[in-house]
């Protein structure tokens, strides 16, 4: 109830208060465009135009900070072009005719007056009916106390029909009162439309697309570092491993003839070092999405993750159906690095994983009862996985306080 009444009257105040500066706004705004275009033949009307798209910035702005109350965002403002280094007095007092956001600012400016006015007119409507309606009753009390005036009560419906009269007008206050919410903040929203098409669409649409190349390069440089890793692992482990495993086998072949005692110790040498290497290809090849992904899907790979880890982990996988392979390799990839840093660092009992699909988006939630301390700076494996969750649009969210216990959430878009 607090926050519905906390909206309406945000809704109220933008549609009131900035009515005024609308109208300001516009009278000053055509003024200075005609005598702008009217004047320019002669070169006075470009300072003069350049002056009224400056004005026109300031009232765009003014709208920005109201636009954030009523959408419920952080004010988007875009960027305008400067003017270029070592320009001269001229080409600086022109400078606001070359950006395209100032005349947008403009049109806004001009647009917004009659949508402020109709959402003025119906915002005032919403909120005097139900003041007038339910306090009808209070009328004939006020008027009765008025000596010698016999005329009033009559001139207000408070005759003989009162009691008729005050039960129509409360009823009807009720109802508008009801509605009043929704008139209000459709109001709110007729006008703010306006504003966020032309005053931050195109800041909003470069955000997006800043976000999408960031995501790509994220992409990319998630992949170069986990094949940077895979190949120095490689080098590092099984490399090495099979480089002294030819050398055993040969050393044993040599020993075949002279000492088959020490050919069958170098043979079984060589034997457990293969167990080995194989146990380092499998913990390696967890970086690489696993046939059973691809042929069967999440449930069963992060079924076979959770058993292969050495934390006990109770797994809850709600969704079925298959989704994009990018989506499925993250969500995979997520599970499998964090399991193993819930193996390695967390000292957890035990361990749950969930998955589960809310509209359009997959809800992975990981969480442990370690000695918590787990985080997203660069440097750490966390790091890697929200650059991996970028490159898909996806969000990765770590709560992790010293002494635990972790909370790990990832959303991924599946539309």
């Amino acid at each position: 109830m607090r926050s519905l009444t906390r909206r309406v009257l945000l809704d109220t105040r933008y549609t009131l208060v900035g009515f005024p500066a609308t109208v300001i706004g516009f009278a000053l705004l055509v003024a200075g465009l005609s005598a702008g275009v009217g004047t320019v033949v002669v070169w006075v009307g470009v300072p003069i135009l350049a002056a009224t798209l400056l004005m026109a910035r300031g009232f765009a702005d003014a709208e920005r900070g109201w636009l954030s109350d009523v959408l419920r965002r952080p004010p988007v403002r875009p960027r305008y072009k400067p003017a270029p280094a070592g320009a001269g007095r001229f080409r600086r007092l022109v400078n606001p005719l070359t950006s395209g956001q100032s005349w947008l600012d403009l049109l806004h400016g001009i647009l917004n007056f009659p949508l402020a006015l109709l959402s003025f007119v119906l915002t005032v409507v919403s909120w005097a009916v139900p003041v007038l309606g339910l306090t009808y009753p209070l009328y004939g009390i006020v008027t009765s106390r008025i000596p010698d005036n016999k005329e009033l009560p009559e001139l207000l419906g408070l005759g003989d029909g009162y009691l008729v009269n005050s039960t129509f007008y409360v009823s009807l206050g009720l109802v508008f009162l009801l509605l009043m919410p929704f008139v209000v903040r459709g109001s709110a929203l007729l006008r703010s439309g306006l504003g966020r098409a032309l005053l931050t669409g195109v800041a909003e649409l470069k955000e997006r697309i800043n976000d999408l190349a960031e995501g790509r390069a994220a992409a990319v440089s998630a992949e170069a570092n986990a094949l940077r890793k895979l190949e120095r692992d490689i080098h590092d482990g099984p490399q090495q491993r099979l480089v002294s495993l030819a050398m055993e086998l040969s050393r044993a072949q040599r020993q075949l003839g002279k000492d088959p005692g020490a050919a069958q110790q170098t043979i079984s040498s060589a034997i457990a070092a293969t167990r080995e290497t194989l146990d380092e290809l499998r913990a390696l090849s967890r970086g690489i999405a696993p046939p059973v992904l691809s042929d069967r899907g999440l449930a069963p790979a992060l079924a076979a993750l959770a058993g292969r880890c050495t934390v006990p982990v109770e797994l809850d996988v709600q969704v079925a159906e298959r989704y994009q392979a990018s989506v499925e390799n993250a969500v995979y990839f997520v599970v499998a690095e964090t399991l193993t840093n819930v193996a390695k660092h967390s000292r957890a009992t035990v361990c749950t994983v969930q998955l589960s699909r809310t509209g359009d988006t997959l809800m992975l939630t990981i969480g442990d009862d370690g000695v918590g301390g787990a985080h997203v700076a660069k440097g750490h494996g966390l790091a890697g996985l929200a650059d991996r969750l970028r490159a898909v649009d996806g969000e990765l969210t770590v709560r992790s306080p010293d002494g635990g216990p972790t909370v790990i959430v990832a959303e991924v878009p599946c539309a």
